[in-house]
């Protein structure tokens, strides 16, 4: 019987989840100076389906933190608009050419690209520790207090003391779960079923945001494919996959921009990722010790893409008011309380908006009226841009403030 080796680390923060949010609060704390290790239960990023949008918002960050050039030499494509097909009409529905910031556009980005590119960034710090293929368990605590985490690594048992646990892991938290933090779920009607279709010769020449006619599908041009999503009743998945792949193949082509015989690339439902939907927040944020941000603290529905925006903008109110706590060894409850302050509101009325957009597409697109009236108030795009492309609250690194 192999035996468990055990490791010991200190840190001033443990971060679980090596996604947009960990990684950038990771970056700041680092560069200012702090000892952080951030664990992430993957061997790398390399994943499908995931948020894929880079913001305004976020390249404003980037831009501030010295990093925006370096990035966008990363392969990416730019929109500076957003265009749908509302009831057989092809509509501008955000506009960004406007907004006051340096980069007036949505980078489409793989995320592993994104995740790496700040992984590599943060590795220049010398109090900055990156563990991959590590799962987080449960917290360490003394005197009742939580002090660090335990986590294992292949054959190891990591224990890792900190003055501060962050959950940055995402919709399906740990920390959130082991710190018994409880909140609300709203309720989502549609899922969301992803897959590729590699280009052809003959395939329509499609925008960034191009959606169905019934407003359930969305191409997202990748360079050499399609990323394609097709939204469903939630919980209708088993059903569909109990109808056969002809069939669904057949109702993807009657919202697709795609023939049915174009779909054939899709031959096994391997292919097909399902994304459940899910809007919630968390009534408190943190407990003594542990934060959560991100999808950790509210799961966002993909509309808008807004999703990996809200985390990384968690993450720098988070960096701006932890850093000197942390420096000085004196993080208190009331430290914590300012992230999720500072943050409720751009949450809750992003997941408001989200919710009423969500009710809205149950309703027959045949009648929709949108067209007319962004036709009617030209002005209606710029103000969905910047609602999509800067949110209800940018942050702005403390350093650069």
């Amino acid at each position: 019987m192999e035996t468990r080796s055990t490791e010991f680390m200190r840190a001033d923060c443990a971060i679980v989840g090596g996604g947009p949010a960990g990684l950038m609060l990771g970056y700041l704390f680092a560069q200012a100076g702090l000892r952080v290790v951030v664990i992430e239960k993957h061997a790398d990023f390399l994943r499908d389906f995931r948020g894929d949008t880079i913001h305004p918002s976020t390249l404003e960050i980037m831009h501030h933190l010295g990093l925006l050039e370096s990035l966008l030499r990363l392969p990416h494509q730019r929109a500076e608009k957003l265009q749908a097909e509302i009831a057989g009409q092809a509509i501008t529905m955000a506009d960004f050419t406007r907004l006051p910031v340096q980069c007036r556009f949505i980078a489409f980005m793989p995320q592993w690209d994104f995740l790496n590119f700040l992984a590599d960034q943060s590795a220049r710090f010398s109090g900055f520790t990156l563990l991959k293929s590590t799962r987080f368990i449960d917290f360490i605590y003394e005197n009742g207090a939580v002090c660090g985490i335990t986590a294992e690594r292949e054959n190891s048992l990591m224990h890792i003391r900190a003055q501060l646990v962050i959950g940055a892991d995402g919709r399906h938290s740990g920390v959130r779960e082991k710190a018994g933090l409880t909140g609300r779920v709203f309720g989502a009607s549609r899922d969301v079923v992803w897959f590729k279709l590699n280009k052809q010769d003959g395939d329509p020449a499609l925008g960034m945001g191009h959606k169905g006619p019934r407003q359930n599908f969305i191409v997202i041009d990748r360079g050499d494919y399609w990323q394609c999503g097709f939204t469903i009743p939630k919980g209708e998945f088993d059903a569909l996959q109990a109808a056969g792949l002809d069939a669904f193949r057949r109702q993807i082509a009657a919202a697709a921009p795609f023939s049915e015989a174009r779909l054939a690339d899709i031959a096994d439902w391997q292919q097909l990722k399902l994304l459940s939907i899910r809007i919630d927040r968390l009534d408190k944020w943190a407990k003594p010790g542990v934060l959560c941000i991100g999808d950790a603290a509210h799961a966002m529905s993909p509309i808008g893409g807004v999703g990996v925006n809200l985390a990384i903008q968690d993450a720098v109110a988070a960096a701006n008011y932890l850093t000197t706590p942390l420096l000085k060894a004196q993080v208190r409850l009331s430290d914590l309380e300012k992230v999720q302050k500072r943050r409720q509101f751009p949450t809750v009325a992003t997941q408001f908006l989200q919710i009423k957009m969500s009710s809205n597409k149950d309703k027959s697109q045949k009648k929709s009226n949108m067209p007319a009236i962004i036709r009617r108030f030209p002005f209606l795009r710029f103000v969905f841009g910047r609602l999509i492309g800067l949110g209800f609250r940018m942050e702005k690194p403390k350093s650069v403030v």
